[in-house]
């Protein structure tokens, strides 16, 4: 079973722009593959910028995350923090 994680966004801007951009830049880091979504849904590719600010995710909103690969727990660790953390201190 691959490991996965649900959280709520906390980023003012929910996952659009800044958020977003270290997002992306942080799943490319790792040799992992990741999805997220929300809860009940559909998941995307978490590398995709397009696929994430598709997702309109706006704070508040829960989202699921799945990863599989040799980094898998890594990445969501980090990928968690990102999207718990409010945009201002996201630098």
């Amino acid at each position: 079973m691959s490991p996965e994680t649900t959280v709520e966004l906390v980023p003012e801007a929910g996952l659009h722009a800044r958020p977003a951009a270290k997002f992306v830049e942080a799943v490319q880091a790792y040799d992992a593959d990741v999805e997220i979504g929300p809860p009940d849904g559909d998941l995307v590719p978490a590398a995709s910028m397009i696929a994430i600010t598709s997702l309109g995710a706006g704070q508040g909103d829960e989202l699921r995350m799945v990863a599989e690969g040799v980094d898998a727990e890594a990445a969501l660790d980090e990928l968690a923090d990102i999207l718990t953390t409010p945009e201002a201190e996201l630098a």
